[in-house]
């Protein structure tokens, strides 16, 4: 069974909710969804879905478990155990014991503009499918620095294999117990400095690479007038009845990287914040309760705005200056 599986808890509500509708608009309200709890803080994603069939909470604690310890000795900042402890994204790495035979993965920070049955079809030959340019930015997945990382995968592999964990497709049963073992074993012996020293990116990386797993990414094998982005830091999207289009190309995709998800909940309280493709995502995050669309009262501010200097806002404080 194919299915669509995402992380998330009560704080990345609001694009949780947009990803959702994107799904049932684009690929339809019977294909499963799970969602990886971040933490146990998904009360009100729980409310949510409890009206959807088609999505459920994943709720397997060996699982969830498992991955959690494995994370605490894969991370390169579990070296220094007395400041360390885990966050939730790995727990996206539950995937890979069910429930879906063969599975894509998106940040709860996605939409999703287009089909998936292209990316699920390459996973007929390919154990990992991906769309993205992460391979551009190497030094935000591993230690570019180290010698050993040359040492552990060729350079060609790091150009065509890094990608970024927001959005993937996999195959269930990949990393069995016998796998993280030997994976656990390459770490310890001095391969976690070979990793970016945050985030769970780096470890889905280095699990795939270290694991001679099949990466395809169709960055790397569209033509150039086939070939879209995927992030919002590409400002150039054209949208065409609420679908996002690179160049005459419909996206796969959007990510809202880089856009916290506490701008999205001032948002959707009523706080005039913009942030690219702002108005694509209220679309989404209120297709089915437009009624509760936000109107805004005030001027727009941009969402990467610097914070004010600690004398400014000891200022506002006293109400001396206005915001």
């Amino acid at each position: 069974m194919n299915g669509i599986c995402t992380l998330g808890n009560d704080y990345v509500y609001d694009q949780l909710i947009a990803l959702l509708n994107s799904i049932d608009v684009i690929l339809g309200s019977d294909i499963p969804v799970c969602i990886y709890p971040f933490d146990e803080q998904t009360q009100r994603i729980a409310d949510a879905i409890a009206k959807r069939p088609n999505v459920f909470l994943y709720d397997n604690q060996e699982s969830i478990k498992r991955w959690d310890k494995f994370m605490l000795e894969a991370s390169p900042a579990s070296m220094n155990r007395n400041k360390y402890r885990i966050y939730g994204g790995h727990r996206r790495f539950c995937a890979f014991d069910g429930p879906f035979d063969r599975f894509v993965y998106l940040d709860a920070d996605t939409l999703v503009m287009n089909s998936l049955d292209f990316v699920f079809d390459k996973l007929d030959e390919y154990d990992c499918v991906v769309y993205d340019f992460q391979f551009k930015h190497p030094d935000k997945v591993y230690n570019i620095k180290s010698d050993k990382l040359f040492e552990v995968f060729d350079k060609n592999r790091l150009l065509k294999e890094i990608f970024c964990s927001g959005f993937y497709a996999s195959k269930k049963g990949l990393f069995n117990q016998e796998k993280i073992a030997e994976l656990l074993s390459y770490l310890r012996s001095g391969e976690r400095k070979i990793l970016y020293p945050t985030g769970d990116q780096p470890v889905l990386n280095y699990i795939f690479m270290r694991s001679s797993t099949s990466v395809y990414n169709f960055a790397h094998h569209l033509p150039d007038n086939q070939v879209t982005g995927c992030t919002v830091t590409s400002k150039h999207f054209e949208e065409i009845d609420k679908i996002l289009y690179d160049k005459g190309n419909r996206l796969t995709y959007l990510h809202y990287i880089g856009v916290p998800p506490h701008i999205n909940q001032a948002v959707c309280a009523g706080e005039n914040i913009e942030f690219p493709y702002r108005e694509l995502f209220l679309y989404y995050r209120y297709l089915h309760e437009p009624e509760k669309r936000p109107v805004f009262q005030n001027s727009p501010k941009p969402y990467d705005a610097p914070l004010p200097n600690l004398f400014t806002r000891a200022l506002r404080k006293f109400k001396l200056i206005i915001h």
